[in-house]
């Protein structure tokens, strides 16, 4: 295996044919992109299961241990009501893995851009605060800088945490809800419809999402 999936690329991945890359790059995404939702899903679990117990008990006898947890879940996804079941099913849930790979092939190219080798980070995210990398091409006036992730694992954990709670990507949720409900996979090609918010480029961006999936048969990682 040319990477290593805890501590960024190695160096034996960039010596591989562009082609090759493009494989382990796929597949690596793909492991820690469903390691991620594996994560989510059993914060859904526990977070629903909870709730029920609650609603059976009246809220009688509560256990504090499992309500501190439950109180971390509702900070971490942004939950408005603490006790809102709705909003924990439309939060925590799975990120299509053939978007991931998509996103992150376009925000590191492929993994060799600079901010993927120094800083893990594979999809883009910003941060204001003291760590970070100073993009090269910052205007003067801007003060963002590319947040720097301790591993490749914390960047897709990160990508999988905005993707469930940031207000911009309400229409991903909404959807994914709508296709769970019906019994339906939620692939990267009908997700990638409600992106156009993760780029300045707007619907370019969307059909550039598009493109890549099909390119490059994505959404095989989905099934």
């Amino acid at each position: 295996m040319a990477i290593k999936l805890a501590a960024g690329f190695s160096p034996n991945y960039y010596m591989l044919s562009i082609n090759e890359q493009k494989v382990e790059f796929a597949k690596t995404i793909s492991k820690l992109t469903k390691n991620a939702n594996t994560q989510t899903l059993q914060k859904r679990a526990f977070a629903l299961n909870y709730l029920k117990q609650i609603y059976q008990k009246s809220f009688r006898d509560i256990d504090v241990s499992n309500l501190k947890r439950l109180v971390s879940i509702q900070k971490e996804y942004k939950i408005s009501n603490l006790f809102d079941e709705s909003e924990y099913k439309l939060k925590l849930d799975s990120v299509p893995v053939s978007l991931a790979i998509a996103q992150a092939t376009i925000e590191s190219g492929w993994g060799k851009s600079r901010f993927a080798k120094e800083a893990n980070n594979l999809f883009g995210h910003w941060t204001w605060g003291g760590k970070g990398l100073v993009p090269l091409n910052r205007d003067e006036d801007k003060m963002h800088k590319i947040k720097i992730f301790n591993s490749l694992d914390d960047s897709v954990n990160a990508y999988a945490l905005n993707l469930n709670s940031h207000p911009a990507y309400a229409q991903f949720r909404d959807m994914r809800a709508i296709y769970r409900e019906k019994g339906l996979i939620y692939d990267g090609l009908e997700a990638a419809k409600t992106m156009e918010n993760y780029s300045q480029m707007g619907k370019t961006y969307v059909k550039q999402l598009e493109k890549t999936i099909k390119l490059y048969d994505l959404t095989k990682f989905d099934f």
